[in-house]
């Protein structure tokens, strides 16, 4: 397992623990938004072909509602949007590294 695969379950199980944190009072709101992520990470530690796809894709509407309810709450409930929306952007950094890094790395053939 890369390093870049390492982050990504890791943000993915973080992201699941603020949202079951979040919800905890709400246990069908807990299993709609904690669920996704937690099947994700585990889809990307068993190597599922897809799944880091998929995290990405579902990263942006993470960091899109992390986003908004930042905007609209104050206190501690800014806090945990804040926090969602940062672990999206771990999430879609970390998906994205293997394939920027083979874009942008430096070539063998270069000085």
């Amino acid at each position: 397992m890369t390093a870049s695969h390492r982050i990504l379950t890791a943000g993915l199980l973080l992201l699941a623990g603020v949202f079951a944190w979040g919800f905890r009072d709400d246990p069908p709101v807990l299993a709609f938004a904690a669920l996704p992520p937690l099947m994700l990470a585990a889809a990307v530690a068993l190597r599922v072909r897809g799944a880091g796809f998929w995290a990405g894709v579902l990263a942006l509407g993470w960091f899109s509602y992390g986003v908004m309810e930042a905007w609209t709450l104050g206190g501690q409930a800014r806090g945990y949007a804040l926090v969602i929306a940062m672990l999206a952007v771990v999430i879609v950094l970390a998906v994205s590294w293997d394939g920027m890094r083979a874009r942008f790395g430096r070539r063998a053939d270069s000085p």
